[in-house]
């Protein structure tokens, strides 16, 4: 699985940058989104889900969010 480290980026950039990675990704390559916790865990989950994306899972690590998301199609 692809990883896309987007700890310390602020909101929105980093659902611009995920956005534009799974652009790049084959349809349902899972795409692991590292997040830091408060705003961009909290945001850029739903605003994927929001513009179409599948959110497959959100995993707490040390310190920071692991999320996995994938493209359904073109």
């Amino acid at each position: 699985m692809e990883t896309l480290d987007l700890r310390g980026t602020p909101c929105p950039l980093n659902f611009v940058r995920t956005k534009l990675r799974l652009q790049q990704l084959p349809p349902q390559q899972p795409l692991e989104v590292w997040l830091d916790p408060g705003e961009p865990i909290e945001q850029v989950p739903d605003s994927l889900r929001m513009a179409g994306y599948d959110v497959l899972g959100i995993e707490p690590r040390q310190d920071y969010f692991a999320l996995q998301v994938q493209r359904l199609h073109e």
